[in-house]
Order: structure tokens, then C-alpha cells, then sequence
């Protein structure tokens, strides 16, 4: 039996607006019966298909690489249209795409006994808040919740995500200090960036904390009285964070040549027709990691729409955001955050506390980008908009952030308590 698909309490709209926009972007890996399944479609019979590959190999197979989706010279997936359109969905309907497609730009995280609904924000009509409430797609979620236990059958009563190493409670419990989190992150009578640096507040408080008890039994903290603990140290944290940015110390010379290089895998595009031309060679990749721990002359080109302009740029004050901006801001965070895509499986392993930090790290860096975008000419609110798609394109799915160097970097910037500080830096 399936297990059920919950949705969010975020008020969150989505439909496919046909940019195809990830039909341009990603390469979808395919099944061994996914192949098989295409292949008898009869491609081969139409004009266009002549003598073009359906598919192309993916990685090596020593290293268990199989098959993908084969993409056009300009950069499309073989089987999008003119129209923006996907051939095979025209054709045969959704169910003959790979399962892949047909998901995106839907996440489903298993959560113990059910599936937690997220969705991914690089998608422009997410991002947009276009469409219908996410409500209504939970039938054809639970299609895809079925399909990928089927494929999946281990998800199915996956164990629950440990606080810190060591340290598991329940998964009911977990969800409890996920509505905590979620709450004070939506708490928009405060600036988002105060929000964050006392959600990072709650994290160093609760970090002390033997919440399952250390072994006895009497001593675990569960249930309502968990609730009642989050409850009375979120209040504490919010008495012990400074009000406004100007009482936060800026950030020291380690922590902004710490958050560069992190940054710098952030905002990189490796694949489509948005790759950067920096990273194309050996010697431009490391070329591009020096500039970005120097932080001077031009921002190395990791991305096709980065524009010309200089880490000084991106140290400009820029002033509050539009209610627009921390409308979207906020639903993204907590999109993430009730669907737990920051850490455990989704996020390449963390624990709970140190995956909410990785998140909390997203938000420098967005601001960081939509600097440097509006020094290119952007519009500020078109600028964050974009750079949230950026960001969130590499947050949980970049190979690159799973190392042992990036997940160092992130506990160091956390530990010295500059993760707060780049918070507030760049919400100037």
C-alpha cells in the first residue's frame, strides 16, 4: 500500500506554464525499461529523428553510469518541440515520459509513515506562485509517491533523520520542531533576515540538548513537552538576537573568504544552455576558485547569466526588499523546511541541525547574487527572483555541496558564528 502524500501547510501555487525551461536545463536519467519503452515509440519514423540519438551515456560504467536523455545542439532535450512542448507527453500522454519528468518540479521526501510534498523553486512558475494551490496535485503525487516505491521499495519506513550525529528521537518528534522552525520563519512582522539569525539562534541553543535522553529513559524530551522546550528556547533566542543589522558585527576576513568559495559553487551552471564558460577547462576551474577566494576584479562567468561586473558589486549595500521578494523568500524557506528537502537523504545526508544551517546559507548567498545581477542591469525584484532559481538548482542536487570540504566549511562558518553575521551582511 502506498504510503500518503502530505501537503503543506504553505500557501504555495504551481502549474506548468510550458517555458520549458528544465527541458533546456537538465539531463534526465532514464530506467533500462524507460529505454525500452521509448525506443518502440516509433521515433524513428519521423523526419526530425533521423540519425539523432535518443539517448546519451551518462558518467562511466565503472563508476554504475547508465543513460540519459540525449539533448540537441542548441542545447534542448531531444523530444521538445517547437511548441515547448514534450513530444512523447503529446503523443502518448504523461505516463509515457521518464518517471523523472513527469515529477519535476515536484519533490517527495519520505517521512517514516508518509511522503512530505516539496517542490523545486529553479522551476520559473514556482518560483512565479503561478498556478493552482498545491493541493490539487496531490492525486497525481501520489502517483508519483507509488512509482517510486515501486522502485524504491527501502523509503518505505526509512529511519528518521538524526538531530546531530549520534542523536535520533522519533520522527513525530522531528516534525515538531519543523512546525517550530516553519513558524518562526513565517513570522513576517519581523525582517527575514532577523528570522533567519533567530532560527540560527534555536539551532545553537537546542544543539546542547540530550533530547533523547542519552540513554535514559527518564530524561527523554518528547511529545508535548518537546514542543514546550522549542516553544520557550525560540523565545530565548529571539530576546538574545539583535534587532537590526547594524548591531551584528560584519563578517571576518575568514568567513567572507569561506562563504566566496561556497558561493561559488551556488551560482555555477555545469550543463545546458546557461553553463558557464569559466569552469569549461581544468585550468579555468581553478582559475575561477582563486578569484573567488581573492574576492577581487571580475566575478569569473560560472554561469551564463552572470554579467561582467566585480566582487565590489556585490558589496554594495542594497536596501530592504519589496513585500513581493519576502513573500517568495519566505515561501521558499519554508517549502524547504516543512518538506525537510534541507537535510537527511535530500540533502546529501546532514543531520537535521546542520542541514537547517546549510539552508539558513542559502539566504547570503541569494542576496549576494541578485547584487551582482542588478549591477548587470537587472530590476531588483527580477534579480532576487532569479537568483532564488540559481541557488536552488544547486541546494541538494549539486554534487559538489555533498563533499567532505563544503559540508567543513559550512560547520566552520557555524561555529564561529559567522553564518549569522553573513545573514545580516548582505540584507543590508
Amino acid at each position: 500500500m502506498t504510503m500518503p502524500v502530505r501537503s503543506l501547510p504553505v500557501i504555495q501555487n504551481w502549474d506548468c506554464s510550458g517555458c520549458g525551461a528544465c527541458c533546456r536545463a537538465y539531463h534526465v536519467p532514464v530506467t533500462a525499461e524507460e529505454r525500452a519503452r521509448i525506443e518502440k515509440q516509433g521515433w524513428e519514423q519521423d523526419e526530425e529523428f533521423q540519425g539523432v540519438a535518443y539517448f546519451a551515456k551518462e558518467g562511466s560504467w565503472l563508476a554504475g553510469g547508465g543513460y540519459r536523455l540525449n539533448h540537441r545542439a542548441d542545447g534542448a532535450c531531444v523530444f521538445l518541440g517547437p511548441d515547448n512542448r514534450c513530444r512523447i507527453h503529446a503523443k502518448f500522454g504523461s505516463a509515457a515520459k521518464p518517471l523523472a519528468c513527469r515529477v519535476y518540479p515536484f519533490l517527495l521526501v519520505p517521512a517514516g509513515d508518509h511522503w512530505r510534498l516539496g517542490l523545486r523553486f529553479a522551476c520559473p512558475a514556482v518560483a512565479g506562485d503561478q498556478g493552482r494551490p498545491i493541493a490539487d496535485h496531490l492525486p497525481e503525487a501520489r502517483e508519483y509517491a507509488a512509482a517510486l516505491e515501486a522502485d524504491s521499495p527501502a523509503t518505505v519506513g526509512s529511519l528518521p533523520i538524526p538531530l546531530q550525529a549520534g542523536r535520533i528521537v522519533p520522527w513525530s518528534d522531528i516534525l515538531r520542531i519543523v512546525t517550530a522552525v516553519s513558524k518562526l520563519l513565517g513570522n513576517t512582522a519581523e525582517p527575514l533576515e532577523r528570522r533567519w539569525r533567530t532560527v540560527l539562534g534555536l539551532v545553537g541553543l537546542c544543539r546542547g540538548l540530550k533530547l533523547d535522553g542519552g540513554g535514559d529513559p527518564k530524561k527523554v524530551v518528547t511529545g508535548g513537552r518537546l514542543s514546550e522546550m522549542v516553544h520557550v528556547l525560540g523565545q530565548a533566542a529571539d530576546e538574545e538576537t539583535p534587532r537590526t543589522v547594524e548591531e551584528v558585527p560584519k563578517p571576518g576576513w575568514v568567513g567572507r573568504v569561506v562563504f566566496r568559495q561556497v558561493t561559488a559553487v551556488y551560482v555555477r551552471k555545469d550543463h545546458g544552455e546557461e553553463k558557464g564558460t569559466a569552469q569549461r577547462t581544468p585550468l579555468g576551474r581553478v582559475l575561477a576558485a582563486s578569484r573567488f577566494a581573492r574576492g577581487s576584479g571580475r566575478i569569473p562567468k560560472v554561469h551564463a547569466r552572470l554579467p561582467g561586473v566585480t566582487f565590489a558589486a556585490a558589496e554594495q549595500p542594497a536596501g530592504a526588499i519589496s513585500r513581493e521578494i519576502d513573500g517568495l523568500l519566505t515561501r521558499y524557506y519554508r517549502v524547504k523546511v516543512e518538506s525537510l528537502q534541507f537535510c537527511g537523504p535530500t540533502n546529501f545526508g546532514v543531520p537535521f541541525w546542520e542541514g537547517l544551517e546549510s539552508l539558513a546559507m542559502t539566504f547570503p548567498v541569494v542576496l549576494w547574487l541578485s547584487r551582482v545581477l542588478v549591477a548587470g542591469g537587472m530590476g531588483r525584484d527580477e534579480a532576487v527572483s532569479r537568483a532564488v532559481r540559481t541557488v536552488d538548482d544547486n541546494f541538494g542536487f549539486n554534487k559538489l555541496l555533498g563533499l567532505g570540504r563544503q559540508k567543513f566549511a559550512l560547520r566552520l562558518l557555524a561555529s564561529r558564528g559567522e553564518l549569522a553575521r553573513l545573514v545580516a551582511w548582505y540584507a543590508r
